[in-house]
């Protein structure tokens, strides 16, 4: 059976694969081949740079030329002939050695002896933590952080929109002090925005420093060189943050707190899908009707919040992936097995499905509207929830047992206009104070929600 959307077995790859593709360069089979590619050839440039390594010749103008469009211009094809030299060496690192001399062979009279040099000293750990650090930092920079950044601003602009729209609060699903629906979305734009950041500082990290982290085979190479420097100095050249103490493999403690602070970030959109659901349950968003959308194969009045339906069904997969993964990395037998290399290619599919799930949050925000009719209908009904507000100001004035006067008056009833207005009449308030409370109604009892919903 050839392989096409239609048979693959991950959705990533199948109904999702479109949505899925932003992810692709940085995070794909390809991708993983053409950073191997970019570190190997990164570090035989810098350790040619290194004047400890008198072997080890300045590059040529050729064979620079070679080594940076091989890293500049990589093709699939490339990556192809990568693969197939996997399969002849059934290594993956070693086949990239491998590619990188058949690039070099005569170029130039110098370019034979770079060879030895290939791979120098290096483990395959050496190569893959960077890569998949490189990875994530792309993917990051490049398509989860503009994405999420996006999805607050359209909040912002809701919350900022919907500031002055007093809506009924509710608690335990139960009626509760009013808010305003601004407020609400404001809500969510400040957790976010704290998590975005967290998540844009959390700090990627790589090594290079050998099969067990002691450089014991560059030690034994060129005793005199600071391999210390050297492979810090590497590191930092990627733009990663150097780890100096290791076993084979970087422990992974930074992709877990990556995992984490994604997951938080995750969980936050899931909270918000579950109460715009609501809210559209209710009749207080009304989803915006597209043309030749179907809303249900035998009712044709539907229009489902399935974008948020969506998000909350893919977040969860991504979540359960991401917590296994921030769980999983940082554990290691001694000083290396090799569990984590199979684990680490799956973060492609965490990240996968964060971004469909996302994408499709940001989709079914672009469509609400809000019905600031059916909302005034619910507050118009629901005058029991100022009893807070008069047993507040009775119990300023001193007028002894607010609360149960105002429990006994309005818990498990609903309460008319007529009727707390009759009770406010009969207290011994004073006049403005009194006044202020007749005037009161459920759509005014907002405190300072539409001030703190403009000022997110």
């Amino acid at each position: 059976m050839d392989f096409t959307t239609l048979t693959a077995l991950s959705p990533l790859d199948g109904r999702y694969a479109q949505k899925a593709a932003p992810l692709r360069p940085f995070l794909s089979e390809y991708a993983l081949i053409r950073y191997r590619v970019l570190i190997e050839v990164r570090w035989l440039q810098h350790l040619a740079d290194e004047p400890a390594l008198p072997e080890l010749k300045t590059l040529d103008p050729p064979v620079k030329d070679v080594l940076n469009s091989v890293v500049d211009h990589f093709t699939h094809e490339d990556a192809r002939r990568v693969k197939e030299l996997e399969r002849e060496t059934n290594h993956d690192v070693k086949a990239v050695e491998y590619f990188l001399r058949q690039k070099l062979d005569g170029v130039s009279s110098s370019a034979q002896s770079l060879a030895p040099f290939l791979h120098f000293a290096s483990t395959s750990e050496d190569i893959n933590n960077l890569a998949y650090a490189l990875m994530l930092r792309d993917a990051r920079q490049r398509v989860l952080l503009p994405l999420m950044r996006a999805i607050n601003a359209d909040l912002r602009l809701l919350a900022h929109r919907y500031a002055d729209l007093p809506m009924l609060a509710r608690t335990h699903g139960q009626p509760a002090s009013p808010t305003t629906l601004g407020k609400e979305l404001a809500n969510f734009v400040h957790r976010l925005k704290r998590q975005t950041e967290q998540f844009a500082h959390v700090q990627v990290l790589g090594k290079f420093n050998g099969a067990v982290g002691n450089f014991n085979a560059h030690v034994v190479a060129y005793p005199d060189a600071d391999w210390i420097g050297i492979g810090e100095r590497f590191v930092a050249s990627l733009g990663l943050d150097p780890t100096r103490y290791s076993t084979q493999i970087e422990p992974h403690d930074w992709i877990a707190e990556y995992c984490q602070t994604l997951l938080r970030f995750n969980t936050i959109i899931i909270d918000l899908c579950r109460d715009i659901w609501g809210y559209v349950s209710l009749g207080y968003f009304r989803p915006r009707a597209v043309a030749n959308e179907v809303g249900s194969s035998t009712m044709p009045h539907k229009i489902n919040p399935i974008e948020f339906e969506n998000a909350e069904g893919n977040l969860g997969v991504a979540n359960a992936l991401l917590a296994f993964l921030a769980g999983k990395l940082p554990t290691s037998r001694w000083q290396r097995d090799l569990t984590d290399s199979t684990v680490l290619r799956n973060i492609a599919v965490a990240l996968g499905h964060s971004l469909i799930s996302l994408e499709s949050c940001q989709r079914g925000l672009a469509k609400l509207d809000a019905d600031a009719e059916r909302i005034a209908r619910d507050l118009d009904d629901s005058w029991e929830v100022l009893a807070e507000a008069v047993q507040t100001v009775m119990r300023r004035y001193g007028i002894a047992d607010a609360y149960e006067q105002l429990k006994a008056l309005t818990r498990g009833q609903q309460i008319t206009e007529a009727a707390l207005k009759e009770f406010v009449a009969g207290l011994d308030l004073p006049a403005d104070a009194k006044a202020r409370l007749v005037g009161l109604r459920p759509a005014d009892y907002v405190g300072l929600a539409a001030r703190l919903a403009r000022d997110i």
